[in-house]
């Protein structure tokens, strides 16, 4: 890789690390052609991005955009995304799947270096569309109650009638 190859693989890295609100690093030693194409996949579906990049690239990256603090060693593919709980679950359940082979090593939430527990309880956080639904349930349960309860009333007249 020349000199110029490696400014612009950190200046597009440090692009997308700007904007990032989580990066996962994981070890993924050992993983097939095929099951790293499934982690791809899975991530694309939620607006993740993942990357095999050299460590030292991606050292330089990190702390031209003020994200320093993780240990990066061995072989390491970044997982980041600017929604945290998407980057997460997406990193989460494909390390469920692939326990022997894919590791969450360290991560950069909110701002500071995160533990694998807080990558993993975060990955267990409902997301802003199941809040959403949640809270519209709740909203409707009222109204449905009541309407349940006047067919019931009116059934009743009926009946009596």
């Amino acid at each position: 890789m020349t000199r110029n190859e490696k400014s612009e693989v950190i200046a597009k890295l440090e692009s997308e690390f700007k904007n990032a609100q989580a990066i996962v690093v994981c070890d993924y030693r050992g993983l097939s052609v095929k099951k790293l194409e499934a982690l791809r996949n899975a991530a694309r579906e939620q607006n993740v991005k993942v990357q095999v990049v050299k460590n030292t690239l991606a050292k330089i990256a990190l702390k031209n955009v003020e994200k320093e603090g993780m240990d990066l060693k061995d072989t390491n593919i970044y997982v980041w995304g600017e929604d945290q709980l998407s980057v997460t679950k997406v990193v989460a359940k494909f390390e469920e799947t692939n326990q022997d082979l894919f590791k969450i090593k360290t991560a950069h939430i909110e701002g500071e270096v995160a533990s694998v527990e807080k990558v993993k309880a975060l990955s267990k956080m409902p997301s802003r569309d199941e809040l959403i639904a949640m809270l519209l349930q709740v909203w409707n349960a009222p109204i449905q109650n009541f309407t349940i309860g006047l067919n019931a009333l009116k059934e009743k007249k009926e009946q009596s009638a």
